[in-house]
């Protein structure tokens, strides 16, 4: 039976999961809508015109532009959520409109097992011309082909359960077509380990800019509930890079493959990640010290609000997306909300309760005084996560004395969803004009090329 549609404010529940304990791999079970009763086969013998008409469901809403992007699945929020991120980073680099269109075609509203197949699909195919462009000598075509790859398989593992072998897989698979692409890169990419604690790392990519001289400035980039490294290259990274910056896309706990790979969970306390990046790159000889950044996306945006009111290093902050208090925001919710599951892997949770209680201390409040760095808080006008918080945090921020700067994207500009998902190009603009200026770079001295 088909589920109503659901008004944004109440999003559709998407699935339930269960775990015995605070590790990744453990017994998960997801619920999966039915097939629509209009795609189902009829039973042998024919039917009437008029008892067509009576046997027929109604149709599914067809796709819509709303004041957030292109709805895809009306009856299907979260999905269509995903689509609208992977369509608007086509924008830049990964992806092709056209392929992502065709996935679509090949997917079934709450089908989490045809969204794999679908994004899969077009992923393999980039990944394989990226290696067939390679060997032809054609490089350039080959990063193309790689970062689209890279996104690909970032969507296509979207909705897999964290103890299925082919989240692993897909996520292996896109950081082979990043770093392929990085490191061909002019200057070429780097794929570090930054040391973190008991032995482990935080992978992350270092991409210096081929304008900013010998010494440049650093944005460290972070992302947020379930995005990582590979995908901050099309938020954050590309645009760093053309005005004159280096970037640092890193996958902090809780994150890509400090999460899949070393089971680290998130930490409210995340100065602790972010300064062992300062650390690193405070020993490379090509780094101005005294100008490095911390941006963080969605659930990110906290991390880099608090990491800068911690760490005095930092000489400038971006929320791309606020957030006030994550325990506040979560209390309501149960393990039928559509990213339940996800929460409770990247907050190491046997259920929301649980993760809502782990997130108690996952707040800016008697924090977001100690900043003293210039300080952008960007956030969607018509966010899925409302303006009510984004208002809080930067009301507080301006009260304590902090230098901040708060933009909310219009409907009418665009790029109104969360984190500018609909039109990220607009959210680099934003964000890294900003911080060039804060910088006092001059992008009139830079070269400007293709790409």
């Amino acid at each position: 039976m088909r589920r109503p549609v659901r008004p944004r404010s109440s999003p559709r529940s998407g699935r339930t999961t269960t775990r015995s304990g605070a590790a990744p791999s453990a017994t998960w079970a997801w619920k999966r809508r039915s097939e629509p009763p209009h795609e189902r086969r009829r039973g042998r013998g024919a039917a009437s015109k008029k008892e067509k008409r009576s046997m027929t469901a109604p149709e599914r809403p067809s796709p819509k532009y709303e004041p957030f992007g292109w709805h895809h699945w009306p009856d299907d929020f979260w999905m269509s959520y995903q689509f609208r991120r992977g369509l608007g980073e086509t924008q830049e680099g990964g992806g092709a409109v056209s392929e992502v269109f065709q996935a679509a075609t090949h997917i079934t509203a709450g089908d989490f097992e045809t969204w794999y197949t679908a994004w899969r699909h077009i992923a393999d195919r980039n990944a394989r011309r990226g290696d067939e462009a390679l060997a032809a000598g054609h490089v350039r075509t080959a990063m193309n082909c790689w970062l689209r790859a890279a996104n690909y398989y970032r969507e296509a593992e979207f909705w897999l359960t964290p103890d299925d072998p082919r989240r692993l897989d897909a996520f292996t698979q896109a950081e082979r077509a990043s770093a392929n692409a990085f490191t061909r890169m002019d200057p070429p990419g780097e794929i570090v380990e930054i040391p973190y604690e008991g032995g482990k790392t935080l992978p992350a990519y270092f991409v210096r800019s081929a304008n900013g001289g010998p010494r440049q400035p650093v944005l460290i980039s972070v992302g947020g509930l379930d995005s990582y490294k590979d995908e901050l290259w099309f938020m954050t990274g590309r645009g760093a890079v053309q005005r004159g910056m280096s970037v640092l896309m890193v996958d902090g706990p809780g994150q890509g493959g400090a999460l899949r790979r070393h089971g680290l969970v998130t930490r409210h306390d995340y100065e602790v990640p972010i300064g062992r990046c300062i650390d690193w790159l405070s020993a490379r000889p090509d780094v101005d010290t005294s100008r490095i950044a911390v941006s963080g996306s969605s659930l990110g945006g906290y991390y880099s609000a608090r990491a800068a009111s911690m760490d005095s290093r930092l000489a400038a902050c971006i929320s791309h997306g606020a957030i006030w208090d994550i325990h506040e925001r979560w209390k309501a919710r149960d393990d039928n909300h559509g990213l339940a599951g996800h929460i409770k892997w990247v907050f190491g949770a046997r259920d929301m309760a649980e993760a809502t209680e782990i997130a108690r201390p996952f707040t800016l409040e008697g924090v977001l005084e100690h900043m003293k760095c210039p300080y952008l808080i960007i956030h969607g006008g018509h966010d899925v996560l409302g303006v009510e918080a984004v208002r809080k945090v930067h009301d507080y921020a301006t009260a304590h004395g902090v230098k901040a700067t708060l933009k909310l994207t219009s409907e009418e500009e665009t790029g109104a969803e969360h984190c500018q998902h609909d039109n990220p190009t607009l959210g680099q603009e934003l964000m890294l004009d900003w911080l060039a200026d804060v910088f006092g770079i001059d992008q009139n001295t830079l070269s400007f090329f293709p790409g």
